[in-house]
């Protein structure tokens, strides 16, 4: 229907949609004369020519043909499957009916979040196919419903495969048996499911003398349980059924049926004790085989079974569980080299104050993971959080906004919205954080800080620096300079982390001490005048936290001073920079844990951490 409505649709097929107009009109209130053959064919191709006819009568005809005929163009127009369904999903009134019977709850709203979860279902298929190959609009999706093991066709008969598990509905399971047959999902609701029969044509109703009654509840209780015996009786040997049984009263619930099997359900609770997914059994079977715990029958058994899980292959010779074979182990595999160096020697080591921090002090694995290969997590919510309140400090340092806070808090209110957060409530919650962060900015922003005055905001820097054997380029933004009442350079910079530095941190901090080795090769000489300033020190203000009673409480914010690094005390600075452009250079980057593993995005495949060292050794 989405390529061509009249494709395969003969007399006979056009009398039924007739019919099913008809029901759907009377129904409604408006009962109508059938409509001819040629008016329905009309309404598939060309709907706009149903104008010139009674409303009344060509009104389900209609709505039909317009619809078809917008996902058709869609399609022609180069749109994708998802977008051609989305226009067949909201066109008709089926949404809304099932968001009425989700919202009811009961029996009826169990059936209608079962029916979204596989609309849901549908859509995610369809945007699946899309991205895999692209650009081929329905043809995507409609090879990879054809692909599915379960065909939405129960006519569809596959090949079957020797030693496999079948997965069948009852309805195609009759004559068949088997040793062992689960009958999964008993539930209340869907076996028996009383819901009518039917498709939009109502075939199942299409008798010699027009359209039959629908089957009342009672029969279609009885057809249900006749199903269910069809069912239970394929087992030759060993029959189990499962069902699931929730603590509220209107939760899924067992069928009536179990209590006509003559044996009393037993009550499972837990997780299940086996893997119950391939990947999760292949998983357990790689860990028993290196377990020096177990015996060693049993590793070798475990080594048997994944042998012969790696050995199986679809008929076009595809392995169906790759991840079995020794060869998809990254613990199996030799060591990786770039034959490229990371780095060119004959060139100064490009870093940044931060880099400088991760490689030397925190973890040279995830510095090079994060900012070489590009790899790291996307931008939280909390990054966007500091990215705002630093735009609006620059802005009350540059005069472009008054120092007022409702200023602030408008144009904070302006953008807010644009930052995503998991729940209302984290919103509201950050931006009152934020309000309470503009307040101390404002604060220290008016107060006198030992005669300093701002001199830059958000000051690009870019100096190269000897490091012993080495020459170390330090590009970065400072987000304050200040002269102070010596007219030294003192630089600040603006913190909103949760977490602050310890003080004998922050006396060997590689951001700070950067940005005074800036200062003494001229980074700031041009908002000095073309003078070179002497480095005065720089301190961390950290806006999110509020000072300690003695330098005023929680209304400012908690400053941490670096002292300055003028003559011997900065040599330590010098050895930092070395240490970091070595370990670049001969791309040395191990693993070290600590504090900074908790927010790490690699820690799942690093080998200094325990679920790590499970993937990658």
């Amino acid at each position: 229907l989405l390529t061509s409505p009249l494709a395969g649709m003969d007399a006979a097929d056009l009398r039924r949609l007739g019919r099913a107009l008809r029901e759907e009109e009377r129904a409604a209130g408006n009962p109508l004369p059938p409509p001819s053959d040629e008016l329905l064919a009309r309404a598939l191709a060309e709907p706009e020519r149903l104008a010139v006819h009674d409303p009344s009568y060509a009104r389900g005809a209609q709505r039909l043909g317009a619809l078809l005929r917008k996902a058709r163009e869609r399609l022609a127009g180069g749109g994708s499957a998802e977008e051609a369904l989305w226009d067949l999903w909201d066109g008709t009134p089926w949404p809304t009916r099932l968001e009425r019977s989700a919202r009811r709850g009961g029996a009826a709203g169990r059936n209608a979040d079962r029916d979204l979860d596989a609309v849901c279902a549908l859509f995610a298929t369809a945007a699946r196919a899309e991205e895999r190959t692209g650009g081929r609009g329905a043809l995507n999706f409609l090879e990879e419903i054809d692909a599915e093991d379960i065909a939405a066709d129960t006519l569809t008969r596959r090949a079957v495969r020797p030693d496999a598990v079948r997965l069948m509905t009852a309805h195609r399971a009759k004559g068949l048996e088997w040793r062992l047959v689960v009958v999964a999902g008993v539930q209340e609701g869907l076996w028996p499911d009383l819901r009518r029969r039917g498709s939009l044509l109502e075939a199942d109703r299409i008798g010699r003398d027009g359209l039959a009654e629908p089957l009342t509840p009672g029969a279609l209780l009885a057809e249900e349980r006749r199903l269910f015996y069809v069912a239970a009786t394929r087992a030759r040997e060993r029959l189990v059924v499962t069902a699931v049984k929730a603590p509220a009263d209107d939760g899924d619930q067992p069928s009536r049926f179990l209590t006509e099997l003559g044996v009393e359900p037993v009550d499972v609770t837990g997780r299940p004790r086996r893997p119950l997914a391939v990947a999760a059994l292949v998983a357990e079977l790689r860990a028993t085989t290196v377990d020096p715990r177990v015996s060693e029958p049993l590793r070798e058994a475990a080594a048997r079974r994944l042998a012969r899980l790696a050995a199986l292959a679809d008929e076009d010779g595809r392995p169906l569980v790759p991840s079995a074979h020794p060869y998809r182990w990254w613990g199996m595999w030799d060591p990786t080299e770039s034959k490229v160096p990371l780095r060119d020697r004959d060139q100064p080591v490009t870093l940044s104050g931060s880099a400088l921090d991760q490689l030397a002090n925190t973890c040279a694995l995830q510095w090079f993971l994060g900012r070489e290969v590009k790899a790291d997590a996307p931008a939280t919510a909390a990054q966007g959080f500091g990215n705002v309140v630093h735009v609006l400090a620059d802005e009350v340092a540059s005069g472009h906004t008054p120092a007022d806070l409702a200023v602030l808090m408008e144009r904070l209110d302006s953008v807010w919205n644009a930052l995503a957060f998991d729940a209302p409530w984290k919103s509201a919650q950050e931006k009152a954080n934020a309000r309470a962060a503009l307040e101390r900015f404002l604060k220290w922003h008016v107060m006198d800080r030992a005669g300093r005055t701002p001199v830059a905001s958000e000051h690009d820097f870019d100096v190269t620096l000897e490091a012993g054997e080495y020459e170390v380029r330090i590009r970065g933004q400072m987000d304050r300079v200040e002269a102070d009442g010596e007219g030294r350079a003192y630089v600040v910079d603006f913190k909103t982390g949760k977490q602050a530095p310890t003080s004998a941190e922050v006396a060997h901090h590689p951001q700070l001490a950067v940005y005074q080795l800036a200062v003494r090769e001229g980074a700031v000489d041009e908002a000095f005048g073309g003078a070179r300033p002497e480095s005065g020190g720089a301190e961390l203000v950290q806006l999110r936290q509020g000072a300690p009673k003695r330098d005023g409480g929680e209304t400012l914010p908690k400053v941490q001073a670096q002292q300055s690094l003028e003559g011997p005390e900065g040599e330590w600075v010098g050895d930092l920079l070395a240490t970091a452009a070595g370990k670049v250079l001969d791309e040395r980057f191990t693993p070290t844990t600590g504090q900074h593993c908790t927010h790490c995005a690699f820690r799942a495949s690093c080998s200094a951490r325990p679920e790590g060292r499970h993937v990658v050794e």
